[in-house]
């Protein structure tokens, strides 16, 4: 039996609501579960900001027991800090060659390697600025 944390959705109609289960993989997304782990609510609440409670320590065991996170599970957890960013690749162009520089996740720029920051296309380089001062 594979167990996935995945969420299983609740709530009306256009005003979705989300739990955090552990559950088996063959079980239908709403059917029976093992144990709810947290919620998530993706509508923006008094603040304006999205509401999501979870229970890390037993996050934490299934995680430890072999359990798969959903991905966006996965994205939860790195959110609240439980998980390392998914790996991103970045698509130089369609049905072309992938771009291999990392992308940060949290803003969807590319890192440099060096510095690890996330750097902007659309800064002029210093050796243009040269250029344009010379006589």
């Amino acid at each position: 039996m594979v167990v996935r944390l995945r969420l299983s959705r609740l709530g009306c109609k256009n005003r979705p609501f989300f739990r955090v289960m552990a559950a088996d993989s063959r079980s239908p997304r709403d059917g029976k579960h093992i144990e709810v782990l947290g919620y998530f609510n993706p509508l923006p609440g008094q603040d304006g900001g999205k509401r999501m409670g979870l229970k890390f320590d037993r996050i934490k065991y299934w995680l430890s027991v072999g359990a798969q996170a959903s991905d966006p599970v996965q994205r939860l957890l790195f959110r609240s800090g439980l998980l390392p960013p998914p790996p991103m690749v970045a698509m130089g162009r369609k049905g072309g060659d992938r771009d291999t520089r990392p992308v940060d996740p949290m803003t969807g720029r590319y890192v440099d390697a060096e510095k690890k920051t996330p750097v902007i296309d659309n800064q002029p380089k210093e050796e243009d600025n040269a250029e344009d001062k010379s006589p």
